[in-house]
């Protein structure tokens, strides 16, 4: 990465998500508060309604605009197309898939990855129109860089570079009426985290790993990744790992909030499942929402 230390960490860019229909997460991410930005379609046939925070980071539901496109791509080495068509397939079609890295040099990256033996494959360089709230839009153009562990096919990250964004305010996107501002972690589940400690270092150019009684820490520059046992995501979320096998799995988001009781009230306003754990209030999985959500109840700066 351009002009940084060789380990300073890279900052969490946003986590990818896939649903059948954005239809169906359009519903139930308002139905939890959030602002949810309009349908945007990606030129090798995916489609997303983004959750904008105003820390930088976002949520992206994906779902499939065009299969033909998609599979079509796939085949051609689109990493980000054959990894979405490979985790629906395990998976089924609701879920938690990756995670993106912010960068400005992507293709530093890339070789980063591949001397470290975690490159996924080949970069994606592509372009699609952006519009904000207002009705305004341009081109903005992107390129990514994809790690990944055989271990985990149901996992992947990728650091992505806006090499060229337009003029637009996408602000009012980021005022959610449930007072999220941001991603503060992200929750992984495996039977032994430390097998994957040299995998997650890598990709988040840090080697300062904390470990605990149910697994390891990892510090983002702007969030933490937390990767722990099935018994640490009971102990912590009253959670349940969502498959028996090995690998690295993708479970939860913690997010940011300075007034936690106003995401409580409409959870429970709107009926939606969740539960008080610990400090947590852990909204349960849904469709359109692949993850658990968990809010930490003390507030931002806990």
């Amino acid at each position: 990465m351009t002009g940084i230390s060789p380990y300073t960490p890279r900052a969490l860019d946003h986590c990818v998500l896939p649903v059948a229909e954005l239809s169906i997460a359009r519903a139930r991410l308002e139905a939890l508060g959030f602002i949810v930005a309009g349908d945007a379609r990606h030129p090798f046939g995916t489609e997303n309604a983004c959750v904008f925070f105003a820390d930088g980071t976002y949520l992206e539901p994906l779902a499939i605009d065009q299969r033909e496109t998609c599979e079509r791509t796939a085949q051609r080495g689109n990493v980000f197309t054959a990894r979405d068509q490979a985790y629906r397939f395990r998976n089924g079609d609701n879920g938690f898939s990756a995670i993106a890295l912010a960068t400005d040099d992507a293709d530093a990256d890339h070789k980063r990855f591949r001397q470290d033996g975690i490159s996924a494959g080949r970069k994606l360089l592509f372009g699609r129109t952006m519009t904000d709230p207002e009705g305004r839009s341009g081109r903005a153009t992107f390129k990514n860089a994809f790690a990944a562990d055989l271990r985990s096919p149901d996992s992947f990250f990728f650091c992505c570079q806006r090499v060229a964004m337009p003029d637009i305010d996408r602000s009012a996107l980021t005022r959610h009426e449930n007072g999220v501002t941001g991603i503060a972690g992200i929750v992984a589940s495996e039977a032994n985290p430390t097998d994957f400690q040299y995998l997650l270092q890598d990709v988040f150019n840090n080697r300062e790993t904390q470990a605990h009684s149910f697994g390891i820490d990892i510090a983002m520059a702007n969030a933490v990744f937390d990767a722990m046992t099935p018994e640490g995501l009971r102990v912590h979320f009253g959670v349940e790992r969502t498959v028996p096998t090995r690998g690295l799995r993708l479970e939860g988001i913690v997010l940011k909030t300075a007034n936690p009781a106003r995401m409580e009230k409409i959870v429970t306003d709107n009926g939606i499942g969740a539960q008080r754990h610990s400090h947590y209030l852990v909204i349960d999985r849904a469709p359109g929402q692949g993850a658990f959500l968990a809010i930490d109840m003390r507030g931002e700066g806990k």
